[in-house]
C-alpha cells in the first residue's frame, strides 16, 4: 500500500454534526488590538503601493432607465453609446442587464476618466431631472474655481450638468441637470461653498452620518424648527452624499445656539442608540422607503428609530434599524409590515398579444383593474415573441388581477394566432395600394391585423387574428407577392412636350391606354418633375406589349410634332395668308401641317410650322416659294475690314439695327470674331439689299468711322412724329445733313435718348434741326374740326380703339368727341401743331372712307349660321380682317313665321332671321359675301358597313370627335335600332371631300384588321401529362414566356383538377401555333426519357442534405442534372425522397445522397449517445434508482436556525441581538479564528 492512500473501510452511519461546529462564529475585533502573528501580512502592508487605475460599479434601476427604441438590450443605440463614451474618456465599460431590467455598469480606468465616463453614462441611460437654486452672484466665481476646474470636478463627481449664468447676466439662478441623487449631491456642495464665502459666522460640525436623521427629524421637522428659532442656514448632506459634515451659517449667536442644539441631539442619541439588521428582499426596499421617503419618515416619527437603507447600486438585502433599544421591536414590525404590504406577481404572455390585453386606448386593462385601484400592471417585452406582465399591489388584489390576466392570456392564445411572411420591401407600395386601399380591404375581409415592417433588415409582414382570417390573409398576400415577383418594370423616355398630348383632355387618352393594358401600371412624371422617364410596370407580357405600343405612340407624336421656324419678311406675310386665307389654308390642307404666324402687334417675322417632318419641310418650301415669287430675295457679300465691325455694329447694336430697319428689315450677318473673315452678308429683297450695301460701305470708310456723335432727348410719344410716316421726316434730315440718326429700341433703358452719328458739322446740323422740331412739337395748340355725328360712333366704339391708334401715331395728341346725348359735330384736338394737323388729316381720311361704305345683305338659312361662323366665330373673323368689312348676323329667331323648307335665298323671298348684313367698301363687301356663301355646308352619304360604325365612333366617341375636329365637318352615324350601312357627313365641300376620303381609308384599315384577327384566332390543342406542366412553364414562367415571345402565340394551361387538365391550348397564327407545338413536344420528349425513383432517407438528416436556404440540394441537382423532391410534413412517409432525371443521373444522385446520409447518421447517433451520458439526473431519476445508495445517509446538521421554532425576535435579548466587538470598551484578547487574525 502506497503512503498517503487511505485503506478501504466499510460504510458506516454518517456522523451528526452540530451547527456551531460546522459554522463557528466569527471572532470579535477589539479596537486598538494589534495582531501578534502573520508577520508576512505586516510586511505586505508596509509594501502596499496605491494603484492609479480604479474600478467603479453602479446601477441604473429599471424605473429610472431612459429606454431606447430597441426592445432588446445590447442592440439599438446602447452598444454604440458605450463605445463612443469609451473612445471619449479612455475608460473601459462593461454593461449587463438584470432580470428586473435594471442596468449595471462596471467602469475601469483612471480616476478622472471613470468619473467622466460615469457622468456621460448616466446622462444617456438614466432619466434626467432639473432643478434651480439661487446663489448670490458674487459667490459664483468660487463655485467655478480657477479656469472652471472646480465646477468640472463637481460635475464629474456628481454626474450632473451645472449651468452658471455668464458674467454679463445679472441672474443668480444656477440650473443643475442630472439624476435625482446627483442633483442632491451637487446642491449640497454648492450650498456649502456659498456658505463658506458668506461674511456671517460659519461652523462645520463632524457628526456621524448615521445620526443625521435624528437631527433632521421626521419630514425635516427638527431642522425646520431649529432654523426658524435661530435664523441660520443649516446644511445637512442628503442621504446620497456620504459625508459626516454639517455646516451652519448665519448670525454668530444663532450659529452658536444651533451648534449647541445639534451636538446635544447627537450626544444623546449616541448614548442610547443600538442597532439591529434585518434581511428584506431588494425588490421590496422601495415599499419600505415609500414615496419620497415618507414611510421611513413615518417610522422615525412614530418610534424614533432611523431606518438605514443600503445604496441602490449595492446588491445587498440588509436594512439597518438604529434607535432606542425599547423602540426597535416596534420599528422592526413596521418595516416588515411595509415590506409585505405590496406583493409582486408575474404572468407570462407572448409579447404580440400584449396589445390585445391592453385593448384600444387601454380599454381592456382599464376595465379589468377598475375595481382594483391599488394594483399596478406593467408590460415587459423580452424579445420578439416572449414577454411578461408584472403585477404589483396588495396581495388580495394582486391575486384577483393575476387570475383575470391568466384567464385572458389563455383565452387569447387559444383563439388568436399569427403568421409572418418575408417580402421584398420594393413590393410594399403595391401590397398597401393607393392610400392603403389594398391592405385595408384584406384587413376588413379577413378581420385581421397586418403590420408591415422592415426594421433591423427584417422585411416581414406580420398577420395577427383568428386562425381562419390569418390563413385567408396569408394566402391572398402570398398570391399577391407571387404575382408581383412575376412582374417587370420598363422605362421609356418620352419628351416632356408630348406629355400633354399623351395624357389627353381630362386624361382620356392615357386612360384608354390603361384600359387596353389593364394589367399594367403607367406612371408619368408630374408637372413639377423634370424627368422624361415614363415607367411601365405589370405582368411581363403585358408590359412588353404596352412598351411597344407606347413606343409607337411616341414615334407618331415625334413625327407629327416636328417644329421648324421659318423667317419670312413681315411685308410678305399677307401674301402667304392670301385672299380670304386661301393660300395658308391651301398649304395646310396639302401638307397637313400646322402653320402659326406672328400677331399684328408682334415684331417677330418668324413663321412656326408643326407636323410631320416631311410635311413641315414641304410647307416651308411652299411658303418660301411665295416669298421668292413676290420679291426678288437675294443674298450679297461685301468686303469690310474686321477692325471696323465694332464701330459699324455700334453700342448695343443700335447702329446696325437702325440700318436693318431702315432698309426694309434686311438681314446683315457679320462673321465670327475668331474667323478673321472680312465678308459681311446682306440678305433680303434686291432693292433693300442694295440700299443696305450702300450705307454699310459709306460707313466703313475711315472718314465716317472716325466721326462725331451727339445725343438729343425727346419724349417717347413724340418719336413717331419725328420719324414721320414711313420715315419721311428722319430721311429728310439725314439726306440734308449726311448724319445718321438712331432712335432707342424696346431693349434700351433710356427711351428718350436719340443718338446722332457722323461728321462733326453734320451731327451739329442734324442736332439743331431735331431740337427745332422737338421745340415745335412741344408747343401745344388746340384746334377744332367738324365731323358728322353719324360717324362719331366709329371713332369711340370699342373703348375708343380708333382714337387711341390716331393718338399713338401723332405724338400723343388728345382728341375729344362730344359726349353721348349731346347733339354736336365739333371735335376738339389738343397737342403740338404738327401732330394736331396730322391727326385732323387722318380723321378726314377715315370719314371719307366711311362715306364711301355700303351695306349689302347675304341670305343664308339661320340653321347654317353657326356652321358659317365657325368655332367662336373664327371663320367670320378671318373674312372680316381679310376684306376690312363688318359682318352682322341676325338675332336667333325661334318662330318659323309660316315659312317652309325650300324658300328662295339670295334672290328670292327670305326671312329676316336668315339675312346677314355686310358693311364696307362696295368691292370688299361683294368679296366677303361670296366668301360667306362658299362656307355654306353640304351633306353627303358614305357607304360604311354597320359593323364598322362602333370602331369609327371609338371609345366614348373619341375617334369620330377627332375626325370632326380635324376636318371641320359633322358626322352622323346610323341609329342602333335601324342598323343602316350609311354615314352622313356635313360641312363645306372641300372639308366634306377630305372627311369622306378619311372614312373610306378607315374602313379599309378595319377590314384588314378583321382579316388579321381571324388568322390570329387559330386554336391548337395539345395533350401533355400534367406532371410535365411545371417543367414546360419553367422557373417563374421563363420557359413558356420564351416560347410565347418567339412564336407570338398565347399558350393557356388548365387549372389543376380540371376535367381536361392534360390539354394545353395554343392560340395564334396557324404557322406560329405549329412551331410552338413543336417546341413544347421537344420538351415533353425530353421529359419522357426521364425516370423517377424513390429512396428512403432518414428524415433527421433532410435538413442537412437541403442546406441553408436549399443551397446544398440545389448544388446536387445542378451537378447531376436531376430534380429532387423531399416529402412534406403531411405526407404519410416522412423519409421518402423522390429523384427525377435521366436514368444514369438518377443513379449517381441516389448513390451520392445515400453516402451523405450514412455520414450524417453517424453524427446523429454520436450526438444521441452523448446526450444520454451528459443528461443531468432529475428527481425522477433518483426515485427510480431507489433513493440513496446503501449506507448513504447524507450530511446531517442539527441545531441549525431553520430548525428552531419561529417567533418574533426579542430585541432586548443580548443572545438574539448580540453587540459587536467594536462596542466593548478597553482592550480585548486577540483571537485567531478559523481564518486567522483579522487585519
Amino acid at each position: 500500500m502506497m503512503e498517503g492512500e487511505a485503506a478501504y473501510e466499510p460504510p458506516t452511519a454518517a456522523p451528526t454534526f452540530s451547527y456551531d461546529e460546522v459554522f463557528p462564529a466569527l471572532p470579535e475585533s477589539a479596537p486598538g488590538a494589534q495582531p501578534s502573528s502573520n508577520q508576512m501580512g505586516q510586511w505586505n502592508n508596509k509594501m502596499r503601493v496605491g494603484s492609479s487605475v480604479v474600478t467603479q460599479v453602479f446601477r441604473v434601476p429599471y424605473e429610472e432607465r431612459k429606454l431606447d427604441l430597441s426592445e432588446r438590450f445590447g442592440e439599438g443605440d446602447s452598444k454604440g453609446i458605450c463605445h463612443d463614451i469609451m473612445d471619449e474618456t479612455n475608460a473601459h465599460i462593461e454593461i449587463s442587464q438584470s432580470k428586473d431590467q435594471s442596468l449595471t455598469f462596471l467602469v475601469t480606468g483612471k480616476q478622472s476618466a471613470v468619473l467622466e465616463a460615469r457622468r456621460k453614462i448616466l446622462t444617456h441611460f438614466q432619466t434626467q431631472a432639473s432643478t434651480t437654486i439661487n446663489i448670490p452672484k458674487e459667490y459664483h466665481r468660487f463655485i467655478l474655481g480657477k479656469g472652471g476646474n472646480k465646477l468640472k470636478d463637481l460635475e464629474k463627481a456628481t454626474a450632473t450638468k451645472i449651468s452658471i449664468p455668464p458674467t454679463a447676466d445679472s441672474s443668480d439662478k444656477i440650473v443643475i441637470t442630472g439624476t435625482k441623487e446627483g442633483i442632491e449631491k451637487a446642491v449640497h456642495e454648492i450650498r456649502v461653498t456659498s456658505d463658506e464665502q458668506s461674511k456671517q459666522a460659519y461652523e462645520r460640525l463632524d457628526v456621524p452620518k448615521v445620526y443625521h436623521p435624528f437631527i433632521s427629524g421626521a419630514h425635516n421637522d427638527n431642522l425646520t424648527a431649529l432654523t426658524s428659532e435661530t435664523g441660520v442656514r443649516i446644511n445637512i448632506p442628503p442621504l446620497s452624499v456620504q459625508k459626516d459634515e454639517i455646516t451652519i451659517a448665519g448670525e454668530k449667536e444663532g450659529v452658536l445656539l444651533a451648534k449647541q442644539r445639534i451636538l446635544s441631539i447627537y450626544n444623546e442619541m449616541a448614548k442610547k442608540c443600538t442597532t439591529v439588521s434585518v434581511e428584506v428582499s431588494k425588490s421590496q426596499h422601495k415599499y419600505v422607503i415609500g414615496p419620497r421617503g415618507n414611510t421611513i419618515a413615518e417610522i422615525l416619527q412614530e418610534t424614533g428609530v432611523s431606518v438605514e437603507m443600503p445604496p441602490s447600486d449595492i446588491a445587498t438585502d440588509t436594512i439597518t434599524l438604529r434607535g432606542p433599544q425599547d423602540k426597535l421591536g416596534q420599528a422592526l414590525s413596521m418595516v416588515y409590515l411595509k415590506a409585505n404590504s405590496v406583493r409582486t406577481a408575474t404572468v407570462g404572455a407572448p409579447a404580440w398579444i400584449h396589445k390585445y390585453i391592453i385593448g384600444r386606448k387601454g380599454a381592456n386593462i382599464r376595465s379589468m383593474t377598475q375595481d382594483l385601484p391599488k394594483v399596478h400592471v406593467e408590460f415587459t417585452v423580452i424579445n420578439d415573441k416572449e414577454g411578461k406582465i408584472k403585477i404589483e399591489g396588495p396581495p388580495e388584489e394582486v391575486e384577483k388581477a393575476q387570475r383575470a390576466l391568466e384567464d385572458m392570456v389563455k383565452d387569447l392564445t387559444s383563439k388568436l394566432t399569427f403568421e409572418e411572411i418575408v417580402v421584398d420591401p420594393k413590393f410594399y407600395k403595391h401590397i398597401i395600394g393607393k392610400s392603403g386601399v389594398n391592405i385595408n380591404r384584406i384587413k376588413e375581409e379577413a378581420g385581421v391585423v397586418i403590420n408591415i415592417s422592415d426594421n433591423d433588415g427584417k422585411n416581414i409582414i406580420r398577420i395577427e387574428g383568428n386562425q381562419e382570417g390569418v390563413a385567408a390573409a396569408k394566402k391572398e398576400l402570398e398570391e399577391t407577392v407571387h404575382k408581383l415577383e412575376n412582374e417587370k418594370e420598363r422605362d421609356i423616355i418620352i419628351d416632356r412636350r408630348f406629355y400633354k398630348t399623351l395624357i389627353g383632355s381630362k386624361g382620356e387618352k392615357i386612360k384608354e391606354v390603361r384600359e387596353k393594358f389593364n394589367q399594367v401600371q403607367i406612371t408619368i412624371p408630374g408637372p413639377g418633375d423634370k424627368r422624361d422617364v415614363v415607367k411601365i410596370r405589370g405582368v411581363k407580357d403585358d408590359v412588353d406589349k404596352c412598351y411597344k405600343y407606347m413606343q409607337k405612340l411616341v414615334k407618331e407624336l415625334g413625327e407629327n410634332n416636328f417644329v421648324l421656324e421659318v423667317p419670312i419678311y413681315k411685308q410678305f406675310h399677307k401674301y402667304i395668308i392670301g385672299k380670304g386665307g386661301a393660300n395658308i389654308r391651301k398649304i395646310r390642307d396639302e401638307t397637313q401641317a400646322r402653320i402659326d404666324l406672328p400677331g399684328e402687334g408682334e415684331k417677330s417675322d418668324v413663321i412656326t410650322i408643326t407636323g410631320k417632318k416631311e410635311s413641315v419641310e414641304e410647307a416651308r418650301d411652299k411658303i418660301q416659294k411665295i416669298q421668292n415669287d413676290m420679291a426678288n430675295i437675294v443674298s450679297e457679300d461685301i468686303t469690310i475690314p474686321p477692325k471696323h465691325y465694332n464701330s459699324l455694329i455700334g453700342a448695343g447694336g443700335k447702329l446696325i439695327h437702325a440700318i436693318m430697319e431702315e432698309c426694309g428689315g434686311v438681314t446683315i450677318k457679320f462673321p465670327p470674331a475668331e474667323s478673321n473673315s472680312d465678308k459681311v452678308t446682306i440678305r433680303g429683297p434686291k432693292d433693300d439689299v442694295e440700299k443696305a450695301k450702300q450705307q454699310l460701305l459709306e460707313l466703313s470708310t475711315e472718314r465716317q468711322l472716325s466721326g462725331f456723335s451727339a445725343e438729343v432727348r425727346a419724349k417717347p410719344q413724340h418719336h413717331k412724329f419725328l420719324i414721320g410716316r414711313n420715315g419721311v421726316n428722319i430721311k429728310k434730315i439725314r439726306d440734308s445733313t449726311g448724319a445718321r440718326i438712331m432712335f432707342p429700341t424696346d431693349k434700351d433703358d433710356d427711351k428718350e435718348v436719340i443718338t446722332i452719328v457722323g461728321k462733326k458739322e453734320a451731327v451739329e446740323k442734324a442736332k439743331a434741326e431735331l431740337e427745332a422740331t422737338i421745340k415745335e412739337i412741344d408747343n401745344i395748340v388746340e384746334s377744332e374740326m367738324r365731323v358728322d355725328p353719324k360717324y362719331h360712333r366709329h371713332f369711340v366704339a370699342r373703348r375708343g380703339e380708333v382714337l387711341h391708334q390716331i393718338a399713338d401715331q401723332y405724338g400723343g395728341v388728345m382728341i375729344s368727341f362730344p359726349r353721348a346725348g349731346v347733339t354736336s359735330d365739333k371735335v376738339v384736338l389738343k397737342g403740338s401743331k404738327d401732330c394736331v394737323e396730322g391727326a385732323k388729316q387722318r380723321i378726314e381720311e377715315i370719314v371719307q372712307d366711311l362715306e364711301s361704305m355700303v351695306t349689302i345683305e347675304c341670305v343664308i338659312p339661320q340653321k347654317l349660321h353657326r356652321t358659317v361662323m365657325g368655332a367662336k366665330g373664327f371663320k367670320v373673323q378671318g373674312i372680316t380682317q381679310e376684306f376690312d368689312v363688318q359682318i352682322k348676323f341676325p338675332e336667333r329667331d325661334n318662330v318659323n313665321n309660316g315659312k317652309q323648307e325650300g324658300e328662295q335665298v339670295n334672290g328670292g323671298d327670305s326671312r329676316t332671321s336668315d339675312t346677314i348684313r355686310i358693311t364696307g367698301k362696295r368691292e370688299n363687301c361683294d368679296k366677303a359675301k361670296q366668301a360667306l356663301l362658299d362656307l355654306m355646308p353640304v351633306t353627303i352619304e358614305v357607304n360604311v358597313p354597320y359593323e364598322y360604325h362602333r370602331s369609327i365612333i371609338g371609345q366614348k366617341g373619341r375617334d369620330v370627335r377627332e375626325m370632326m375636329e380635324k376636318y371641320d365637318v359633322h358626322i352622323v352615324l346610323s341609329p342602333a335600332d335601324q342598323r343602316l350601312d350609311v354615314i352622313k357627313i356635313s360641312g363645306t365641300p372641300a372639308c366634306v371631300a377630305k372627311a369622306k376620303e378619311a372614312v373610306e381609308e378607315r374602313c379599309k384599315q378595319l377590314e384588314e384588321d378583321r382579316h388579321d384577327r381571324q388568322l390570329r384566332s387559330f386554336e391548337l390543342k395539345l395533350e401533355v401529362d400534367p406532371d410535365f406542366h411545371p417543367k414546360i412553364i419553367g422557373k417563374r414562367g421563363a420557359v413558356i414566356t420564351k416560347i410565347r415571345q418567339d412564336h407570338d402565340v398565347q399558350i393557356n394551361f388548365p387549372k389543376k383538377g380540371d376535367a381536361e387538365e392534360h390539354i394545353i391550348t395554343i392560340t395564334g397564327y396557324e404557322k406560329n401555333a405549329e412551331s410552338a407545338k413543336e417546341d413544347i413536344l421537344k420538351i415533353v420528349n425530353e421529359l419522357n426519357k426521364m425516370v423517377k425513383e424513390q429512396v428512403s432517407i432518414d428524415h433527421r438528416v433532410h435538413a442537412r442534405l437541403i442546406g441553408q436556404r436549399g443551397r446544398a440540394i440545389h448544388k446536387v441537382m445542378e451537378q447531376y442534372s436531376v430534380d429532387i423532391k423531399f416529402p412534406r410534413s403531411t405526407d404519410p412517409d416522412p423519409s421518402l425522397v423522390t429523384i427525377i432525371g435521366a436514368e444514369d443521373n438518377v443513379a449517381d444522385a441516389k448513390e451520392y445522397l445515400l453516402n451523405q446520409t450514412e455520414e450524417y447518421m453517424q453524427d446523429v447517433n454520436e450526438q444521441m449517445e452523448l446526450q444520454q451520458y451528459t443528461r443531468h439526473p432529475s428527481r425522477t431519476d433518483k426515485d427510480a434508482a431507489g433513493g440513496a445508495g446503501p449506507g448513504e445517509t447524507g450530511f446531517v446538521v442539527k441545531g441549525a436556525p431553520w430548525e428552531q421554532p419561529q417567533s418574533t425576535p426579542n430585541t432586548s435579548s443580548i443572545e438574539d441581538f448580540p453587540s459587536f466587538g467594536g462596542d466593548n470598551q478597553g482592550s480585548a484578547p486577540t483571537t485567531s479564528g478559523p481564518w486567522g487574525p483579522r487585519r
